[in-house]
Parts: C-alpha cells; sequence; structure tokens
C-alpha cells in the first residue's frame, strides 16, 4: 500500500471516530436528561391544616372628598385647594403626620346645561348645550395611627367642609408577625392530622415532600358607614367607632413521606 492510501485510510479513519464520538456524546446527553425529568416517586399522605389568630386594630383609615363650582378651571381648583388645606389642618391638629395623608383622586370637569329652543308645529330645534363652568373635586385618604383619635378625625373632616367621608376601616399595620403565628398553627394543626392518620394506617412518617400555604385575613366586625354633610350630624355619629377584632387565618397543605 502507497503513503497516499494509507493517509487517506487514516484521514476516513478519523472522520468515522469523529462521527461516532459525535453520537454517542448526543446519546449520553439524551440519557442524562431522563435521568434529569425522573421524579422519584413516593408513598406519601397529603393533610391540610388552618390557623387563626385575632387581633385588636391598631390603625384607622377613612376617604374623604372635597368639591368646589367656578367659572374657569383655575378658580375652581384654586377653590377646592382652599377647601382642602382647611380641612387638613383641623385633621393635622390631631397629630396625624402628612406621610399618613395622600391624595387618592382628582378631577376637574365642565358642567354644561342644556337649553330647548320654540318648538313651532312643523317641528322642535334641536336641544343647545352651554358650559355653565367647571368643578373640581379632590380625594383624600387619611390614615390614623391612634385608633381612640379615630371618630375626632372623622369629625374635624366633616365640620371643616368635607362634603363626604366614606371607606372607614380599622386595620393592623404590620400583620406579618400576626401572620406567621398563624402558619406555625396551621402546620402543628397538619401535623397532627399526618400523626393521627399514620396511626389509623399503621405506617411511619419519613419526612415532607411538599409544602404550600394560603394565607388569608378578615375584619369582625368593621365600621362601614357613609356620612354625607359635615356638622353636628357627622361629630354625634363619629364620635364612638367600635374596632372589632382582625381574624387572620393561614391554611397549609403538607404533604409526607410514609413507609
Amino acid at each position: 500500500m502507497n503513503t497516499q492510501e494509507t493517509q487517506n485510510l487514516y484521514k476516513w479513519a478519523w472522520i468515522v471516530l469523529i462521527i461516532l464520538a459525535v453520537f454517542l456524546g448526543v446519546q449520553t446527553l439524551a440519557a442524562l436528561k431522563g435521568l434529569n425529568d425522573t421524579t422519584p416517586s413516593y408513598n406519601t399522605i397529603s393533610v391540610s391544616g388552618e390557623g387563626e389568630v385575632f387581633a385588636v386594630p391598631d390603625v384607622a383609615s377613612f376617604s374623604f372628598s372635597v368639591s368646589a363650582d367656578a367659572a374657569t378651571v383655575s378658580e375652581a381648583q384654586e377653590e377646592v385647594t382652599d377647601k382642602v388645606d382647611t380641612v387638613l389642618a383641623a385633621v393635622r391638629d390631631l397629630g396625624i403626620d402628612d406621610k399618613d395623608i395622600k391624595t387618592s383622586d382628582y378631577n376637574v370637569y365642565p358642567r354644561y346645561s342644556h337649553t330647548q329652543g320654540v318648538c313651532t308645529s312643523f317641528s322642535c330645534p334641536p336641544s343647545r348645550q352651554v358650559l355653565e363652568g367647571y368643578t373640581a373635586s379632590h380625594n383624600v385618604t387619611v390614615k390614623v395611627r391612634k385608633t381612640d383619635d379615630a371618630g375626632k378625625a372623622l369629625a374635624a373632616a366633616g365640620d371643616n367642609g368635607a362634603t363626604g367621608i366614606s371607606n372607614i376601616s380599622f386595620t393592623i399595620d404590620d400583620p406579618e408577625a400576626l401572620l406567621t403565628e398563624a402558619r406555625e398553627k396551621a402546620i402543628k394543626n397538619a401535623r397532627e392530622k399526618a400523626e393521627q392518620l399514620s396511626d389509623d394506617l399503621d405506617v411511619k412518617l419519613v419526612r415532607v415532600v411538599s409544602f404550600s400555604d394560603n394565607a388569608g385575613g378578615g375584619v369582625m366586625p368593621m365600621y362601614r358607614e357613609t356620612l354625607g354633610m359635615g356638622g353636628d350630624a357627622v361629630a354625634q355619629s363619629a364620635r364612638d367607632l367600635p374596632t372589632g377584632e382582625n381574624k387572620f387565618v393561614v391554611v397549609v397543605s403538607v404533604t409526607y413521606e410514609i413507609r
């Protein structure tokens, strides 16, 4: 065999080896992927648990609105700003910080009237739209960190020009600690159920293989009343507001491996 033939033979041998190596590499990767996708199977039982925690609210909040009518946009805005400033000055006198006072909505829109022309025996002309002026409205949300002052804050807003007071609620400012406590109770409840079930089935709990929770909360009771125009009526009805309790509920689902 001459030198040229030998070189060609080596060349084709290397090509075959490379193709084989690539093929084996692809097959190996596919096998490894299949191993990664394999989920170990267990004998399991699943239980749910529930935990509840009750707490007295430590924060109150409410909203109020003020509106003003004027011939121009700027006049309406100026008038509504003056009214809101008066209300907020009274609210701040109760020790409520600016960080707890927030604009929730602000609108300026035109006001129209419609006039009907004189009708004849043959026809009636279409009504005519006439611009009368503009209305500016400003809605503000207030957080009261001393719940005993909630009634005073409502009265202060109503007595100083707030035309609508609503969305009154009592909540917990930082509920995370309460949710943690409720979750711990739920996990304990689930564990007790799992232990009872394992005794009934004559099996042993080995370990937790999955866990999930669903945290929620409710308020009972909640003072919810929409108060109308300001004045003595607001002051008398809002002087003493029952806060009730907040209920925090956490539901967990736990799956245990058994043997």
